[in-house]
């Protein structure tokens, strides 16, 4: 796995931008090479600013939406439209404004589709997608995603992989069911590490005081199990896009520019 590499910037403003930017970049070379480019999406407050940056930049349009596979990290089960889903939240701040195709854009289970309440067959289910969607190039059970983007939450957690809850722990399925999470709502559904780590590479998002000791602790050597965030690594790329208020508590050492 990679070496954790990071970007501070002054805001969390400059950073959704900042970020959305990079993430077109990384669309448009992926589509370049291989001709199309898959991305999973993470929701939450620096989720949703890099999306909605996204849709504001006019180098958007560079992007050939047509070609993009869009996947999600994690879901709350709630009913589809809830407006805590992050798929409803990510169609509101981007996707209802470009030219996606409904069929590339691979939305996880809700709790009144065709799983009811079984929120482990809705995780079964997708873990079914995402393995018929990988090549034989990936070797394995997932996509080769070029970008795989996350939150990482004050407790450090990622996705909905919080400390010490037995989903963190998983080392086999690509993404399991979560009851009794301690951030509501308590069911989810989310990727594993496994599922996490075949990405090319991977985006830790963390702005605001709030994110600082999360994101000291889980640069600072913990372990995944009790600090996920710290286990999220990308096979050829991990980069922490923070701003100043989330990196207050790193050390200057650990602070040199990332390679562009």
């Amino acid at each position: 796995m990679s070496t954790p590499q990071l970007v501070v910037h002054h805001d969390k403003e400059l950073m959704a931008q900042a970020a959305a930017a990079r993430l077109i970049t990384k669309i448009v070379d992926a589509q370049a090479s291989r001709g199309q480019a898959s991305v999973v999406l993470t929701g939450g407050r620096n989720g949703n600013g890099l999306l909605a940056a996204l849709a504001a930049a006019p180098a958007r349009d560079a992007v050939d939406w047509a070609r993009l596979d869009l996947w999600w990290g994690d879901e709350r089960f709630v009913p589809e439209g809830d407006p805590e889903r992050n798929v409803t939240q990510a169609r509101e701040a981007l996707l209802d404004s470009v030219p996606v195709d409904p069929k590339r854009v691979h939305a996880m289970p809700a709790s009144d589709g065709p799983y009811g309440a079984d929120v482990e067959a809705a995780a079964a289910a997708y873990a079914e997608e995402l393995a018929r969607a990988a090549g034989p190039e990936n070797h394995g059970a997932v996509p080769a995603f070029d970008v795989l983007m996350l939150g990482v939450g004050p407790d450090t957690h990622v996705a909905s992989l919080f400390p010490e809850l037995p989903a963190v722990r998983e080392t086999e399925r690509t993404v399991v069911g979560v009851r009794g999470a301690p951030k509501p709502p308590p069911t989810r559904v989310t990727l594993t590490l496994p599922a996490i780590r075949a990405a090319r590479e991977v985006w830790l998002l963390a702005a605001g005081e709030d994110k600082a000791q999360a994101a000291a602790i889980a640069l600072s050597g913990a372990g995944e199990i009790q600090a996920p965030a710290a286990g999220a690594r990308g096979r050829s790329r991990t980069l922490w896009l923070l701003d100043t208020a989330a990196a207050s508590r790193l050390p200057r050492s650990l602070y040199p520019p990332a390679s562009a």
